[in-house]
């Protein structure tokens, strides 16, 4: 049995600035330093972290006042910033720099008068921040229907922003949705889905096109992840999302001739290894990667203030 990986795959620019400052607080501040929500999705990064010394929660009133805190990749609400604030925690901003555009965005939709949507799917961190750069309501919109019934006037001027990690297809569906009932609409001269999101997904769909079966590496709770798995299963391939190579169920591999192998944006390349480490023992055959550009984007790590986030 083959096996094809995508390219690109993995950990994007984001995840890679991210998971840095966490090593790089632990390693200058030392154990503990608490992080807000999940520094990134992905259940394997976050157990090196927390073997480390990182503490993740999911409410600032787990962290002690004047604690050192690290805001997740995902990015947070104005509100909270001004709680951190208030209770003297020590921040770190890591919300990746494509998010803290979209925050820009929104809040200049909002000083134009603009009702506002967020393209994303409720209760998801990074759409929560979002939401919670502007006073007033947002609405968060992710099917057609939910669009049909928003309680704003069809002559309204609307603006949109759109969560980083969607799939591409599904975002074209609401826009349209979005275009036919708001005609007064404020759009960006490009769509939010950032680079990496958009890579990954038309690696998949090349993946797809050559494989009879695909696994996507990366945690149930990834957004990018589980929209990796429905490109490939949009495609009538079997796909299936997997934390690690252990969860391959053998059924999945009757009759397979190639396995297409990729991974989301939040997930370690060490893991991919695993997964072609099990295939090839269960049926060795060929291992190649697909011709696909390398992203050559970084993004820096800024040390941070003492006792606050940089602007941004």
């Amino acid at each position: 049995m083959d096996i094809l990986l995508a390219k690109p795959r993995g950990f994007c620019a984001g995840v890679n600035r991210a998971i840095a400052l966490v090593r790089s607080a632990l390693a200058e501040f030392g154990a503990p330093v608490y992080v807000l929500h999940e520094i990134v999705h992905n259940t394997h990064v976050l157990n090196e972290l927390e073997e480390m010394g990182a503490i993740f929660v999911e409410e600032l009133e787990e962290i002690p006042e004047g604690a050192r805190t690290i805001f997740s990749a995902h990015g947070v609400a104005r509100a909270v910033e001004e709680q951190a604030s208030a209770m003297h925690l020590r921040t770190i901003d890591a919300t990746c720099p494509l998010v803290a555009k979209v925050h820009r965005r929104i809040s200049h939709l909002h000083s134009l008068g603009c009702s506002l949507l967020v393209l994303g799917h409720k209760g998801h961190p990074e759409v929560e921040g979002t939401c919670g750069q502007v006073p007033g309501p947002v609405h968060v919109v992710s099917t057609p229907e939910e669009v049909a019934v928003l309680p704003i006037p069809a002559s309204a001027k609307v603006g949109y922003v759109t969560q980083t990690t969607l799939s591409v297809d599904d975002t074209r569906e609401l826009l349209n949705a979005i275009r036919a009932r708001f005609p007064l609409i404020e759009e960006p001269d490009r769509t939010d889905i950032c680079y990496a999101t958009t890579n990954r997904q038309q690696a998949v769909r090349q993946l797809a096109r050559q494989c009879d079966l695909v696994l996507i590496v990366g945690s149930k709770n990834s957004s990018n992840s589980n929209r990796l798995r429905e490109v490939a299963a949009g495609m009538n391939i079997p796909a299936y999302l997997i934390d690690q190579a252990d969860e391959i169920q053998p059924d999945w591999l009757q009759g397979k001739k190639r396995v297409g192998v990729s991974a989301g944006a939040s997930a370690p390349e060490h893991l991919v290894s695993g997964v072609i480490a099990h295939l090839q023992s269960l049926a060795p055959g060929k291992v190649e990667e697909l011709n696909g550009d390398d992203e050559g984007i970084h993004f820096p790590v800024v040390k941070q203030d003492e006792g606050g986030s940089p602007p941004g």
